[in-house]
């Protein structure tokens, strides 16, 4: 069984503690049975289109667990503790070298069982994936049956938090059909959640059905009829005209247009952050980033461009992570700023979040105020992602929740600041940065752990490789026909069970 000293790690580690925020399914009883009644299809407006044509492996994962269709061995509650979803129960072994999953009887979409040789296969797929998701930043995992319907994982190194890094949606369990040659992973019809998707029309919309096979009971809506809207002015707009029911990322400066009670504000811990390229171009000096870091002016970001529904940054944590504050450490050793006359740079951003290139055009003007010349690019985001990685920008505005890999931020810093980051918008390699984020990994107290973040993101704020700017609000719009929304502070939820019109 899940012991106590587990849930509380789960829980109370790394948790937002947003009690409200996260609406519940809503409408399925204790049984997982939905009210008599049966609701009719949903129709909703995805900002981020498809980028890797649905593969788990990387930002497409969260549209499959938004969208209900894929999951887990465990899930994420309202707040932040570690619950079962494909696993019943697990316990841990070796001093955290290896956790032992017992399996609960559920079947794919495609009608085989879950069984451990499928789960084991699944996340052994995943582990070998190029590039690696984002929650194994750092760690080496290998999965094996272990008798019965039980699972044992293993880590190079102990892991006190895997229960909660199996949550991400990366590491979603798909059928063996999924698995193709070369790595590919093809989740249509081959995941386990309470829909199923049946078409693709390119990057453009998605169809569901409900699954009537998901082990937790029928979902109230009869399927999902999903839309890609990159643009936010477009999904307020049909949202406001009727042809959707629920438009997520709504642009902060529209939310009051729409008719009162449609949207719905939610914390998270999703910051809004200028990311500086440490690896070619002029931030590879310190001393420009440190220019560009005092050039940046972020006490108007929060009530101009984001109307209020933002809150001013103060380091990569929020409010949202109500223990962070408590334990800020000022960042040292920072480079004095460099006189940047006449240095050029290409600053990019993307329109998926309206805010954002607002938010691009103020800082080009405060950059170039303070000598820099800048040249502004924005795009959306799935033409954006590549070139980005691969370091073809000066700078980049980005909004990443701090807590979306595991719930754990330690992920996150390993995969966004480390030499081997897998999601590194810097993209930084330092020493002392990957030594601190190491540390961090390792601390298996809930304290310690804490401690361990923050002297890490202190170590990561020191090098000027990422200049918070805004921790944002989530906006989602909801028409009044609709009960049952899952708000999400994680951001990896949107239509559950309970979810209807």
């Amino acid at each position: 069984m899940i012991s106590l000293r587990r849930r509380l790690l789960a829980g109370l580690l790394f948790a937002p503690l947003l009690s409200g925020c996260f609406a519940s399914d809503g409408g399925a009883s204790s049984s997982g049975a939905p009210r008599s009644g049966e609701g009719a299809r949903l129709r909703v407006a995805l900002a981020f289109p498809p980028t890797e044509n649905y593969s788990p492996y990387g930002q497409d994962a969260l549209i499959l667990s938004r969208l209900g269709v894929a999951e887990g061995l465990t899930r994420l509650d309202a707040n932040g503790a570690v619950v079962p979803a494909l696993a019943e129960s697990w316990s841990s072994e070796k001093g955290d070298l290896s956790w032992l999953f017992t399996l609960r009887k559920a079947e794919f979409q495609d009608g085989s069982k879950v069984t451990p040789t499928a789960v084991a296969a699944a996340l052994t797929h995943a582990a070998q994936a190029k590039p690696q998701p984002a929650a194994l930043a750092g760690i080496t995992l290998t999965a094996a049956p272990a008798g019965g319907d039980q699972v044992r994982i293993t880590t190079g190194t102990p892991d006190p938090v895997l229960p909660q890094r199996l949550s991400n949606p990366d590491l979603a369990v798909f059928s063996p059909k999924a698995y193709g040659e070369n790595g590919k992973v093809n989740p249509i019809g081959a995941a386990t959640g309470p829909f199923e998707i049946t078409s693709t029309t390119g990057t453009t919309a998605a169809t569901l059905e409900r699954f009537d096979g998901y082990w937790g009971g029928r979902a109230q809506a009869s399927g999902i009829d999903a839309r890609f809207i990159a643009d936010g002015t477009a999904r307020v707009n049909a949202l406001r005209t009727g042809e959707v029911d629920i438009a997520e990322a709504v642009p902060a400066s529209q939310a009051d247009s729409l008719e009162a009670g449609t949207v719905h504000q939610t914390a998270t811990a999703r910051t809004v952050s200028l990311y500086l390229n440490t690896q070619s171009g002029p931030f590879r000096d310190p001393g420009f980033r440190a220019a560009a870091r005092s050039a940046v002016d972020t006490s108007v970001l929060a009530k101009d461009m984001f109307d209020g529904y933002g809150d001013r940054a103060v380091g990569l944590f929020g409010p949202a992570v109500t223990w962070a504050a408590g334990k800020w450490i000022e960042p040292s050793g920072r480079a004095k700023a460099a006189d940047v006359k006449g240095v050029s740079l290409t600053l990019a951003t993307y329109n998926n979040r309206p805010e954002l290139p607002e938010t691009a055009q103020v800082l080009q003007q405060q950059l170039q105020k303070a000598g820099f010349t800048v040249k502004l690019q924005v795009r959306e985001y799935s033409r954006l992602e590549s070139d980005v990685l691969a370091g073809k920008f000066d700078a980049f505005i980005a909004a990443r929740n701090m807590m979306l890999d595991t719930g754990d931020p330690v992920s996150v810093l390993a995969s966004d600041f480390t030499c081997h980051g897998t999601y590194n918008l810097a993209p930084l390699c330092d020493s002392t940065v990957d030594k601190a984020v190491a540390e961090a990994e390792a601390a298996a107290d809930p304290g310690k752990r804490q401690d361990a973040v923050m002297a890490a993101q202190a170590a990561i704020l020191g090098t000027d490789a990422v200049v918070p700017l805004v921790h944002q609000r989530a906006l989602t719009g909801v028409g009044h026909s609709v009960s049952g929304v899952l708000f999400d502070p994680y951001e990896r939820t949107l239509v559950g069970l309970g979810t209807r019109r």
